[in-house]
């Protein structure tokens, strides 16, 4: 069933960038933080708090669809308000108990619990399993996605241009991955390895939630699938000095601010993505790889940063497909089930073929 009311909580970067492609797409939207943006936006804004039961409860009630671009802690609330209100649900969290609560709410929801709709878990899952459909048989999927500065400084060689809380989340959460046909959990910062992408040297290792549900849907279909966050060289050793040998780890919203006090966002930065897979095709094997590199551009009159566009790009495309009756309407929304084909042939989608430096 088409819908047309979307109500965007959280106005960060990428929530203002969300609401006004929802915006730009016919979606009338409600942008609703505790504290409104400065300046105009084309969508209508209200201010409120969306810890208290009561204020979100009122919004739900006169919307169709709620997309969530609050921190992963925030999101099962959301989430069980909007299964309350029998609407569509979305978010980008990467938290994986988050995701396994709303997993459970799908089952006796009437709108359609949606979440992991971002860049990674999101859109890199649906270029995975595309790859993976290319084969007979397939042997291993590996997905690698790095957001960084364009000119990094200093040994860390990055900056927080995303969610510091889920960035330590990612850092220190257990990571699941198929090794050899088996389901397993691994420590995160670690299976270290080197990457080359246009010639740009990176490291890759296991960050927690890149997977999203693609564990439960490739379990027997693939003999070795993983997520690796990619980073400049060195950072990987620097991280695991700062969360394990100064015990961080145990302190995680004083790491976060720490973390985003000395590396602050950037305007200048970039958006790798390398996924690889491979399996046999008629008896030969074969392998195929989707590698791009996305910079900022320019949307709605505004340079936008690669890590922006390309998050709020990832959840309004599929929003795109739920609203004109490309993707279920009900139940809960594996993102690997999502064609890639479809996904980049919608308004928004379409955005990261324009966006793309390939290097396949």
């Amino acid at each position: 069933m088409s819908f047309e009311r979307v109500a965007v909580i959280g106005l960060g970067k990428v929530g203002r960038l969300a609401a006004t492609l929802l915006h730009e797409g016919g979606f009338e939207v409600i942008g609703v933080d505790a504290q409104l943006p400065v300046g105009d936006l084309p969508f209508k804004c209200r201010a409120g708090d969306i810890t208290d039961v009561s204020v979100v409860g009122e919004l739900l009630s006169s919307v169709e669809a709620v997309l969530s671009c609050l921190p992963y802690h925030l999101n099962i609330e959301l989430a069980r308000a909007a299964h309350l209100a029998g609407i569509h649900y979305f978010d980008l969290t990467e938290d994986v108990p988050t995701t396994n609560f709303i997993i459970e709410l799908s089952k006796t929801a009437r709108g359609l619990m949606a979440p992991q709709c971002g860049l990674a878990p999101g859109f890199v899952g649906i270029v995975g399993a595309s790859l993976a459909d290319g084969f007979d048989r397939c042997r291993s999927i590996r997905m690698r996605v790095g957001a960084l500065p364009q000119h990094p400084t200093g040994l860390l060689g990055y900056a927080f241009n995303w969610s510091p809380e889920g960035v330590v989340n990612e850092y220190l959460n257990d990571c699941e991955v198929i090794e050899g046909g088996v389901r397993k959990l691994v420590s995160p910062m670690e299976w270290h390895e080197t990457i080359y992408v246009g010639g740009v040297k990176l490291e890759a290792f296991t960050t927690s939630g890149g997977l999203g549900t693609m564990c439960d849907t490739m379990l027997g279909k693939v003999d070795n699938l993983d997520y690796k966050t990619m980073r400049y060289p060195g950072h990987m050793e620097l991280m695991n000095f700062f969360f394990h040998e100064l015990l961080m780890r145990d302190r995680r919203q004083l790491a976060g601010e720490i973390l985003t006090n000395a590396k602050p966002p950037v305007d200048d930065d970039v958006v790798y993505v390398h996924v690889a897979a491979e399996g046999t095709v008629n008896g030969a094997l074969r392998r195929k790889e989707f590698v791009r590199a996305y910079r900022p551009i320019e949307i709605a009159g505004a340079r936008r940063t690669a890590i922006a566009w390309t998050t709020s790009a990832s959840v309004v495309a599929v929003i795109e497909m739920v609203r004109d009756g490309l993707l279920p309407a009900g139940g809960f929304l594996h993102q690997e089930h999502i064609p890639l084909d479809m996904f980049l042939k919608t308004p928004t989608g379409s955005l990261f073929k324009a966006g793309a430096t390939s290097r396949d």
